[in-house]
């Protein structure tokens, strides 16, 4: 598979990862006081549908190494929905309410998922065994 032309997947992650920083930044600039949530829905939006894509892409390759993918994705999942939860507990310990939590909450789970799927993606284009 290292010789086939594999989908742009680290790529798409880092720019879908950069609309999440935007749109946190955005809110945690207008906080303590009413956040205009338009444009953070917008990044939000545009990076789950870079997330999809990633995924599409993924699942058009042919000969894709599912069985390793699955098996640092799933144990990655599990720690990064972990993580995730801890975070949305502060939010919401800290007062966080409203929109301004259902955005920060979405972002989370873009995060907990998109990441995971690198994880996966990482170990899965080298499918050579070590005996």
């Amino acid at each position: 598979m290292t010789d086939m032309k594999l989908p742009p997947v680290t790529q798409i992650a880092v720019v879908s990862f950069a609309l999440i920083v935007a749109s946190g930044i955005w809110i945690v600039s207008h906080l303590p006081e009413h956040v205009p949530l338009g444009p953070s829905a917008i990044l939000i939006a545009a990076s789950a549908l870079l997330v999809v894509t990633n995924v599409v892409l993924l699942l058009r390759v042919p000969d894709f190494e599912w069985g390793r993918f699955f098996a640092v994705a799933k144990w990655a999942l599990l720690a990064y929905c972990v993580i995730a939860g801890m975070l949305e507990w502060v939010f919401i310990k800290d007062g966080t309410r409203g929109g301004e939590l259902a955005v920060l909450t979405l972002s989370l789970v873009i995060f907990a998922v998109h990441v995971p799927l690198l994880m996966g993606y990482t170990v899965a284009r080298y499918p050579e065994t070590y005996d």
